[in-house]
C-alpha cells in the first residue's frame, strides 16, 4: 500500500471513530422524543442500528492503531467486513424502509443523522476505495453472525421476559412481532440472509481492486 493510500486510509477511520464517540455521546445525553429509535441513555445499546456503529467505531479504532503502529491489519479484514455490514443494513432499512414509512427527519436527528447516515456512508466508503487482500468466502458467513447474534438475543429476551408494554416500555422496539412469532422469526432470518448477501455485495467489490 502506497504511502498515500495509508494515510487516506488513516484518516477515514479517524472519521468513524470520531462519529462513533460523537454519535454515542448525543444517545446516551439524549430523550426519546428526539427522534425515532432513540431511548434513554444507556437503554440506546439495545437497539441494532446503535449497536452496528459503536461496533463499527471500535474495529476502526483498533484498525488505527495497527496502521500507526505499522502493523499488519490484513487479519482485520473479516472484522472490518462484518462491520461495514452491519452498518450498510442500518443505513438501508432507514433509508428505504423506515424513511419511507415515517418520514426521514425523526431518523437523521442528532446522533441519528451520524449513526443512520453519515457513520455508515463512511464506513462503505472506505470499504469501496481502500484496496485491500482478496478475502475468502469464509469471510462473508462471519460477517453475518452478529446480526444473527443480535436476532436470536432479541427474540430470547422477548421469549423470557414477554413482550412488556407500550413504547418505550415494549421488548418488542421494533415491532417485528406485531404479526405472531412465525413472522418475527421469518423476518430475523430474512435479516441474517441480507446480511450475508450485502456482505457478498461488499467482498467482491473489494476483491475486483484487491492489491495483487
Amino acid at each position: 500500500m502506497s504511502k498515500k493510500s495509508q494515510t487516506a486510509e488513516m484518516i477515514i477511520n479517524a472519521v468513524i471513530v470520531i462519529l462513533t464517540v460523537t454519535g454515542t455521546v448525543l444517545m446516551l445525553t439524549g430523550k426519546p422524543e428526539e427522534g425515532a429509535l432513540q431511548s434513554t441513555g444507556i437503554e440506546n445499546f439495545k437497539f441494532y442500528t446503535v449497536l452496528t456503529n459503536v461496533f463499527c467505531g471500535v474495529i476502526a479504532a483498533v484498525y488505527l492503531v495497527l496502521c500507526l503502529l505499522n502493523k499488519n491489519t490484513d487479519r482485520m479484514a473479516a472484522l472490518k467486513l462484518a462491520a461495514v455490514c452491519g452498518v450498510a443494513i442500518t443505513f438501508a432499512v432507514v433509508a428505504f424502509m423506515f424513511g419511507p414509512l415515517y418520514g426521514y427527519p425523526q431518523f437523521y436527528k442528532r446522533g441519528n443523522l451520524l449513526f443512520h447516515l453519515l457513520e455508515p456512508l463512511t464506513a462503505m466508503t472506505e470499504f469501496i476505495f481502500v484496496k485491500r487482500k482478496k478475502m475468502p468466502f469464509r469471510f462473508t458467513v462471519i460477517a453475518a453472525v452478529p446480526t444473527l447474534l443480535y436476532g436470536i438475543g432479541y427474540l430470547l429476551n422477548i421469549l423470557i421476559n414477554g413482550i412488556g408494554g407500550p413504547w418505550p416500555y415494549t421488548n418488542d422496539f421494533y415491532a417485528f412481532l406485531s404479526w405472531g412469532w412465525p413472522v418475527g422469526i421469518l423476518i430475523f432470518t430474512v435479516i441474517t440472509l441480507s446480511a450475508f448477501g450485502v456482505a457478498c455485495i461488499f467482498r467482491a467489490v473489494s476483491n475486483r481492486r484487491a492489491v495483487r
